[in-house]
């Protein structure tokens, strides 16, 4: 089980490690845009990633190499609803294939997944922060290095617990 603390740390095994939050912190998430982080214990997805920018990834969950056309609907409005989705697309979404290295390395959180809630929040990812830590919209951002080293020793049946 990997544990992530409202203090901005991941623990799991042996290793903490710093990491970002949602600006709000960690709470009961209750709307879409809110800047919460959910609290709870959740399974990982897939693993997303840039091929072209991350060479080897070691890991026994499912990759899957982001490409120009992937998205993932925000959208409250639509039944694609926090699920991966092709662009250009008619519904609000997030892209993830991206200028900045943020979503080099993403792996969905199954939080509001089957069903998906309307409004209560999506795309909440385990992806890599930005050099000083900065919050982000609800998801946990590691050091490249420090998710590498975590994707390597998870099992498709690992928790993450957010409290």
């Amino acid at each position: 089980m990997i544990i992530v603390k409202k203090s901005g740390y991941l623990k799991y095994k042996n290793f903490k490690y710093r990491c970002a939050l949602g600006k709000a912190g960690i709470k009961k998430k209750k709307e879409e845009g809110d800047n919460i982080t959910p609290k709870g214990t959740f399974k990982f997805t897939n693993v997303y990633y840039r091929s072209d920018r991350i060479k080897k990834i070691k890991t026994l969950l499912k990759k899957n190499k982001i490409k120009k056309n992937m998205g993932w609907c925000d959208d409250p409005e639509s039944k694609s609803y926090n699920k991966l989705i092709k662009i250009p697309s008619l519904v609000k979404h997030e892209k993830l294939y991206r200028k900045d290295h943020l979503y080099d390395i993403v792996i969905p959180l199954n939080y509001n997944m089957n069903p998906a809630i309307k409004n209560k929040g999506s795309a909440i990812f385990l992806h890599l922060a930005k050099k000083n830590y900065t919050p982000t919209k609800g998801c946990v951002g590691l050091n490249k290095m420090h998710l590498l080293k975590i994707l390597e020793t998870i099992k498709p049946n690992t928790k993450i617990k957010l409290i």
